[in-house]
């Protein structure tokens, strides 16, 4: 065995987590979310350009605003999942680029001047991140719920503005009981993925 993670944290990142679908009702603070963020930001992206943005869904309000955006799939669990994240691409992630990468400053208008440049690669670059963000999650001792199925232009109009790009939304909370009530589904094997040239 090569891996330095004992058995243990690899089943509480991989092997035993879930796509959680239901929640207990324990509540998930802002020091959790913050303590997620404070590890996971240190994953990399393509000249540390940090596209993700997050935004918190915690007011009523603003989850009876969400939730009839949600595919019809995903209302039920997304009206009740203890805290919910709209996860977004910043187009204009370059503007923080001379503090994210202060040995090169002329970097963003050698390389991201062009909106469409930023466009191309924010989403790839974010996606990583919510990657990063959803291990973190399960790091923090939660679970996580990623879903595609919502009204992108809605979640857009109604939580953001126009250089920021929905990406997903994760419900976030501690598993309930049927939280994934479906056995694990297969995954491709190392030699089905693999390939040495």
């Amino acid at each position: 065995m090569s891996l330095v993670l004992d058995a243990a944290t690899q089943d509480l990142l991989f092997r035993e987590a879930r796509t959680a679908n239901t929640f207990t009702d324990e509540p998930v603070t802002d020091e959790q979310i913050q303590a997620v963020y404070d590890l996971i930001k240190f994953g990399p992206t393509a000249f540390n350009q940090s596209p993700l943005r997050i935004t918190l869904v915690r007011s009523p309000e603003a989850r009876e605003r969400l939730v009839p955006l949600m595919a019809e799939g995903n209302q039920a669990k997304t009206a009740t999942a203890p805290l919910v994240a709209i996860l977004s691409t910043d187009n204009e992630f370059h503007a923080e680029l001379p503090k994210l990468v202060p040995h090169a400053p002329g970097i963003a208008d050698a390389y991201f001047s062009a909106r469409v440049v930023r466009e191309q690669v924010a989403p790839i670059n974010a996606t990583l991140q919510a990657g990063y963000f959803i291990i973190g999650i399960r790091a923090a001792g939660l679970a996580a719920g990623p879903m595609t199925g919502f009204d992108f232009p809605g979640v857009q109009k109604e939580f953001l503005d126009e250089d920021h790009t929905p990406l997903m939304i994760i419900n976030i909370g501690k598993p309930g009981t049927d939280a994934a009530p479906f056995p694990r589904l297969p995954r491709l094997a190392y030699d089905e993925v693999v390939t040495t040239v």
